[in-house]
């Protein structure tokens, strides 16, 4: 992994950040090059028999029909040298180029066959398709709409566009562009899969797996709806059902994406079971280079593995995806310590947000801010300058090491401070709290991330009423983002006023944030970058689960990333009333009885 963040590159490089991989279904978008797709393309190649290129074409068109890429790529660099204007030759070598995982390449030659070839339609629905699978869901919009105004009746048309809307959170459009597909061509297993994760994404996974069921029954050796139906089951509690639909598919899908895709999916399904070693194992799809989220890390050093000597050597330690990901992964930093003795040297990559946190927790490692990048629409992350990661042995992204050091969940230490917040900051907070009345109960319920429809892991506001009316508590806003509306409903409709700290931003001053958690007496929501930063300062915390949450490691009864944490779970999935009636009268007994 060479490039340096400096490069040059197709998209241009600008400040972003990873985010966890959280969508997991897979969309049927189908292959570059569609069967369909090459026979047009195969019929219009053999209308060129004038032309010296027409016989390379012909070979390209036949390599890619037996999913021979390389071959095809071949015939196709060799009519373009004959002939650099031929459309067809830029079209074949896109194909190939995306087959072989290429995107960056295969992009600038759609690119040119559009250019070349702008009424054939097949062209902007390739390009579309791969510019989804790279992330760019406006660009894929564009495209999928050009090729369905030409080709209206055709499936993959309103199947591609219905998904791209669908990850710009316009669910309802989707549907729209779907319903009349589906009338149309009722026996089209695609459609009916789309529908289902259109529904799983609004979070309705019973209704999803109807469409998934539907799209098996049309075709039983479907992969695709085979993988979704067992995502479905995981979110709804059922992580058997998961791992055997799950391995059902994995078994039929060869394109390499979609099986890093599947792969990372079963390592949360095999830790949701409490199969946690094999889990952490699958986990590192996360890393493979043809995964389609895949962040590069910008470190030319030896990569640790399992089992590696580390006795007085220099580690490099990378945070990987969220904030909250980098706070959990963390856990095994001290056994790690332990592990490079008293002559090794640990150096660790965090958000810059978290590293006085970490400072603090561990003054005997030089903790230093990593930066991420877009790099050819893909996040790269960058860690330490050339001249320092010459001094590195090995280096390691985070969450790897949890392969070796905890692979059950006995190996999780009974440890309850893993960050440490400012004395002074969280003795000054205490002061502010003490004028209120009760015991100071942080509170958080939502997400901030609107991607991936993280939505569907939280309650809606009001089915907090109950908490909220618990006596002997005054509230304290932890949420990040805009909260006016929901602080102005409960004072409204409740009478109960959540205090607003005051001089602290909740998002991005995270050393204050965990001085104000510590100075509360108990935090409580879902599990998002700020309930994390409370439970690893040692903040007594509740969580709210959900069926299927990995991270639970397949325990109901404790958190074994947190001691101190107490689980809350909902009978099933989206049932908020009773788990929230359990955790008002844990809080009624937890606190006094006046305010």
């Amino acid at each position: 992994m060479s490039r340096n963040p400096g490069a040059t590159s197709l998209h241009a490089l600008e400040a972003g950040a990873a985010a966890t991989p959280a969508r997991l279904s897979i969309d049927s978008l189908g292959q570059a090059g569609s069967r369909d797709a090459l026979s047009r393309l195969n019929a219009a190649v053999d209308e060129l028999k004038a032309l010296a290129v027409q016989p390379m074409l012909q070979r390209a068109v036949e390599a890619l029909r037996v999913d021979d890429h390389r071959t095809a790529d071949t015939w196709a660099i060799k009519a373009l040298e004959r002939d650099e204007r031929n459309g067809f030759g830029w079209y074949l070598l896109a194909i190939a180029r995306e087959r072989a995982g290429d995107f960056a390449s295969s992009v600038q030659a759609y690119e040119s066959a559009l250019k070349l070839l702008p009424d054939h339609a097949e062209v902007a629905n390739d390009l579309g398709r791969l510019a989804f699978r790279m992330g760019m869901r406006t660009q894929a919009e564009k495209l999928f709409r050009h090729f369905l105004a030409r080709r209206p009746d055709n499936t993959d048309g309103a199947n591609n566009l219905a998904c791209a809307l669908r990850d710009q959170g316009r669910y309802d459009e989707a549907i729209a562009v779907l319903k009349p597909a589906v009338e149309a061509q009722p026996e089209a297993p695609m459609l009916w899969n789309t529908m289902g994760t259109v529904l799983g994404e609004k979070g309705d996974f019973p209704t999803a797996q109807i469409f998934f069921q539907e799209a098996l029954r049309l075709d039983p050796a479907f992969p695709k709806a085979r993988y979704n139906l067992g995502n479905s089951l995981l979110a709804l509690g059922d992580a058997e059902g998961a791992l055997e639909a799950c391995d059902i598919a994995l078994a039929a899908v060869t394109a390499e994406d979609e099986r890093q895709m599947m792969r990372l999916a079963r390592s949360t399904i095999l830790m949701a079971l409490g199969r946690i070693g094999e889990g952490w194992d699958d986990y590192e799809a996360r890393l493979h280079p043809q995964f389609a989220e895949v962040t590069r890390f910008l470190v030319e050093r030896p990569l640790w593995e399992p089992g590696c000597d580390l006795a007085g050597k220099s580690l490099l330690v990378v945070g990987e995806q969220g904030l909250g990901d980098e706070i959990l992964f963390a856990n095994t930093l001290p056994d790690v310590l332990e592990r490079l003795g008293p002559e090794g040297r640990m150096v660790l990559a965090v958000e810059h947000r978290l590293a006085p946190l970490f400072r603090r927790a561990y003054p005997q490692i030089e903790v230093v801010p990593h930066k991420t990048y877009v790099m050819q629409n893909r996040p790269a992350r960058f860690a330490l300058p050339t001249d320092e990661l010459a001094k590195i042995d090995l280096w390691a992204p985070m969450a790897s090491l949890l392969r070796e050091f905890r692979r059950t969940v006995d190996a999780f230490p009974a440890r309850t401070e893993q960050l440490k917040a400012d004395p002074a900051r969280v003795a000054s907070w205490r002061d502010k709290l003490e004028a209120l009345p009760g015991r100071k109960v942080g509170l958080l319920w939502k997400s901030a991330i609107s991607k991936n429809a993280r939505h569907r892991y939280f309650s809606p506001f009001g089915a907090w009423a109950p908490v909220l009316a618990q006596p002997g508590v005054t509230f304290v806003n932890l949420q990040y983002g805009d909260c006016s509306t929901e602080l102005e409903f409960v004072k409204r409709e409740m009478g109960v006023e959540i205090f607003q700290p005051e001089g602290v931003d909740l998002k991005q001053d995270l050393d204050e944030v965990a001085a104000l958690c510590c100075a509360c007496d108990l935090v409580v929501g879902f599990s998002n970058a700020t309930f994390n930063i409370a439970a690893a300062c040692g903040v007594p915390s509740w969580l709210i689960s959900t069926p299927g949450a990995w991270p639970r490691l397949g325990l109901s009864d404790r958190y074994a990333w947190y001691p101190q944490a107490r689980l809350f779970l909902p009978p099933e999935f989206g049932a908020w009333e009773p788990v929230m009636a359990q955790m008002a009268e844990a809080l009624g007994a937890w606190a006094p009885e006046e305010r």
